[in-house]
């Protein structure tokens, strides 16, 4: 009988073990596909004042569109929570279109190559951020389905294993609309 109970002491040991660890994996998932996004929203913010610098060249007069998008990516850079975060790409995604606007009423500006290869490199990064963005999210779902689901709930709420934000944009076609400006 003593060895019955220690084989069944010992799966239930090999269990919370197994369980622990698949937390940690999906933690360590969620976290790798946020440092993802992170690297993609990093590149973005060193495209803008390349854009800013070369639109600037053209449309001086624009200045109110030149200073919107300068302060989005000062307050996107500044973010901290995953919160933060999606409002801040919110007003850069916002205040980008207007700068694409300013952009296009000038015909000199959309055949500089310089414009177009940032353009390219913006789209580019675009899709990055949306793909890394879908990545992030699906690890997300897994972990946080894992800490409601009984009984991992249990190994979840005696090691504090919480549960992580979704990394949502207002309007998920909008970074879209951003990089299908047509010059």
């Amino acid at each position: 009988m003593s060895t019955a109970i220690l084989v069944l002491i010992a799966l239930v040991i090999v269990w919370f073990v197994a369980a622990y660890n698949g937390f940690v994996r999906l933690m360590n998932r969620a976290k790798e596909a946020w440092a993802d996004i992170d690297v993609q929203l990093k590149r973005r913010y060193d495209l803008i004042p390349n854009l800013v610098e070369t639109v600037k060249g053209y449309a001086k007069h624009e200045s109110q569109a030149f200073e919107n998008v300068t302060r989005a990516r000062a307050q996107a850079l500044g973010a901290q929570t995953v919160k933060e975060k999606g409002a801040a790409e919110n007003m850069v995604s916002s205040a980008l279109k207007s700068i694409f606007a300013v952009a296009e009423a000038y015909p000199a500006l959309r055949a500089v190559e310089g414009f177009t290869k940032l353009q390219d490199e913006l789209s580019d990064t675009e899709n990055k951020i949306q793909a890394a963005r879908r990545f992030y999210n699906g690890n997300v779902r897994d972990l946080n389905t894992r800490i409601e689901m009984f009984p991992w709930s249990l190994i979840a709420n005696v090691f504090k294993f919480a549960k992580m934000e979704f990394f949502e944009l207002e309007d998920g076609s909008e970074a879209k609309e951003l990089v299908q400006v047509k010059f």
